[in-house]
């Protein structure tokens, strides 16, 4: 069953259901029954999988995604998770294993999303490995390595002109167009609840990874907020059940130019500028834009915003440290150095950092 975040209406799980609530609002699932204890041993052969309990939908679509290592930095007091060491490089391979199992078993024939490229390679190719039929929207300059990407895994590209808003209002206007047929359903990684539990086992696997205790803090990029809103998810559902005894302190990095929950939150200079660079996080508008408010204020943390000549440097560090990531990642680490320059984090704090994308997703 969905549920409404803003008004608590119920919608069967069906493929004819809309991607969001008659009131605007966005949906998730009701919480599992989580068992009261933590497991004693997690089958990680299984992959993210192993936390099928906490999952809303069996395996049925799945490359094997799951159990990112977590590597201390050599010059600094971080844990990075390579988030880019998934079967397309990405983070987002998290979020489609899941929405794509879904799809499957709700018998979709073919799948939409709109995507700047990492979200989109990852539906592609789990609508590929499922048989499923897919439509990328894309924007008209997309990397070439992403619309590769896209194409190999058979899935129609649509590219469309202007800002990456538009993007999804093609992709929205397409699936609104045949609402009434049911003949496509909308595997969004900004509005499919699915999508979210999937990035939720980033979480779950942190925890598992560090004898379930989480960090002080954890730090990501964040444009529609698909890895923080999983993240939020998936640590408090871990502290409910007793797993886990916190929440870790949640921070958000958002590219200057491009960054609305920095302005929602610090005022318009704090977020105005230029970031380009950080192409993966260019979203002026926010699907779930109250939902990352809401955690951000449950959990203690913050949102900051990078410019391009950091993110640039930063971006060129990590490459100098064997870590070969896409420059959208490298906000994160440019964050919570900024983060650290304010005293919002401690210098001695615990802090995990996801690498979102590998450098070969550029």
């Amino acid at each position: 069953m969905y549920r409404c975040v803003d008004c608590g209406r119920d919608y069967p799980e069906q493929a004819t259901t809309p991607y969001r609530c008659d009131c605007g609002g966005s949906f998730r699932f009701a919480d599992p029954s989580v068992p009261a204890s933590a497991p004693s041993a997690v089958d990680r052969d299984a992959g993210l999988w192993a936390f099928d309990d906490l999952l809303p939908v069996g395996r049925r679509v799945t490359l094997g995604e799951g159990w990112t290592p977590l590597v201390a930095a050599p010059d600094r007091r971080v844990t990075y998770k390579l988030e880019g060491l998934f079967p397309t490089a990405s983070f987002k391979d998290r979020g489609a294993a899941v929405t794509l199992s879904q799809a499957d078993a709700l018998g979709v024939d073919r799948v939409v999303e709109d995507s700047s490229g990492n979200a989109g390679a990852a539906v592609a190719t789990y609508a590929a490995r499922a048989g499923i039929d897919a439509e990328i929207f894309v924007p008209a300059d997309t990397k070439a390595g992403k619309l590769a990407a896209i194409e190999r895994a058979g899935a129609t590209v649509r590219r469309v002109e202007g800002s990456r808003a538009d993007v999804t209002d093609a992709c929205v206007g397409a699936v609104e167009a045949e609402s009434d047929s049911g003949d496509v359903w909308y595997a969004s990684h900004a509005w499919q609840p699915a999508f979210l539990e999937g990035t939720a086992t980033f979480a779950y696997e942190v925890a598992t990874q560090r004898d379930w205790t989480v960090p002080d803090a954890v730090v990501t990029p964040l444009g529609h907020g698909t890895l923080f809103l999983g993240a939020a998810l998936g640590f408090e559902r871990l502290r409910a059940a007793g797993w886990t005894d916190r929440v870790p302190r949640l921070y958000g990095v958002q590219a200057r130019g491009a960054a609305p929950v920095v302005a929602d939150r610090h005022g318009p200079a704090a977020a105005a500028g230029d970031n380009s660079l950080a192409d993966g996080i260019q979203i002026r508008d926010p699907a779930r834009r109250s939902e990352i408010a809401e955690a951000l204020d449950s959990t203690g943390g913050d949102v900051v915003a990078v410019d391009r000549e950091t993110t640039a440097e930063t971006h060129r560090r990590l490459g100098r440290r064997g870590l070969h990531v896409e420059p959208t990642c490298a906000v994160a680490p440019a964050g919570l150095d900024i983060l650290r320059d304010r005293g919002a984090i401690g210098s001695e704090e615990d802090v995990v950092v996801p690498l979102t994308g590998h450098g070969l997703a550029t």
